[in-house]
């Protein structure tokens, strides 16, 4: 019989995360009757005394805010995604102690698109520029090689934003949040804003609009996404995201691929409704 394996999730506040429903159906459909995944309220301060306490039973680590860019001093190293976009969303530890950390966020965006026929767009925009941001940058950079607009609230965000651009080498164009109706019209909209925020630019969706992924997915839809599927257009959800990204924790915590997705997402759906 297998040793025993455990994973978890790490954040602050973690209590809704959605991580241990998608990872304990992959292993139920894997036949992996000996791995556990649990959930862990750790803040940035505890994450070193957290990290301390793990042993070889341990084959990896989710990591949500806030400790995406906290937890890369604790490594042995990162991807060349992960340090492209300075955040670690994934660590897969082996028996021998080493630590090696990525960001399945980026490629989890790609698949998401691609799963709903996004695979390349002339132009798109992105609503917000906090963490997430970012991560949507890194992920256009690869479907989008034309100018990619950004709508923020503040110059601080702007000036940030122009860095990201800079080092993902991606044409960006920056544009005040006032305006962020103009947005509605690209052919690919994203929106990395809490709940809430894009709320009023629901009665600005075109009457023929093209595709939005929006990275919520509790609660959902949002007011943006009803109006936008409402009118026929493409919508990716934060679900999607989320699968797509745990797809690939699981295959890389675990060694075995491919990850049964549409087992984890319907057990997502299912959290979900229940909420």
């Amino acid at each position: 019989m297998a040793a025993p394996r455990r994973a978890a999730v790490l954040g602050s506040p973690i209590a809704h995360s959605l991580s241990p429903v998608l990872h304990r159906a992959a292993y139920q459909e894997l036949g992996l009757t000996g791995w556990t995944y649990d959930r862990f309220e750790v803040d940035e301060a505890a994450l070193p005394g957290f990290f301390e306490t793990l042993g070889p039973e341990w084959a990896g680590l989710s990591l949500t805010m806030p400790l995406k860019r906290a937890v890369i001093p604790l490594l042995d190293g990162i991807s060349e995604t992960a340090a492209l976009v300075d955040a670690v969303n994934t660590v897969v530890l082996t028996e021998d102690g080493r630590r090696t950390g990525d960001n399945t966020d980026v490629p989890g965006m790609v698949a998401a698109l691609r799963e709903h026929g996004i695979d390349k767009v002339e132009a798109a925009a992105i609503l917000g520029a906090g963490a997430t941001a970012s991560s949507a940058l890194a992920a256009l950079s690869r479907v989008c090689p034309g100018e990619i607009a950004v709508y923020v609230r503040s110059e601080a965000r702007a000036a940030e934003m122009r860095q990201w651009a800079e080092r993902l080498e991606v044409s960006v164009r920056i544009a005040d949040w006032a305006d962020a109706e103009q947005a509605l019209h690209a052919p690919l909209v994203i929106s990395t804003t809490p709940a809430g925020v894009t709320d009023a630019l629901a009665r600005s969706v075109p009457e023929r609009p093209a595709a939005l992924f929006d990275v919520l997915y509790d609660p959902w839809p949002t007011d943006l996404a009803a109006r936008w599927s409402g009118y026929g257009g493409a919508v990716v959800s934060g679900l999607d995201l989320l699968v797509h990204q745990a797809v690939l924790q699981v295959e890389q915590m675990t060694g075995r691929a491919p990850a049964p997705l549409d087992a984890m997402r319907k057990a997502g759906e299912r959290a979900l409704a229940a909420r």
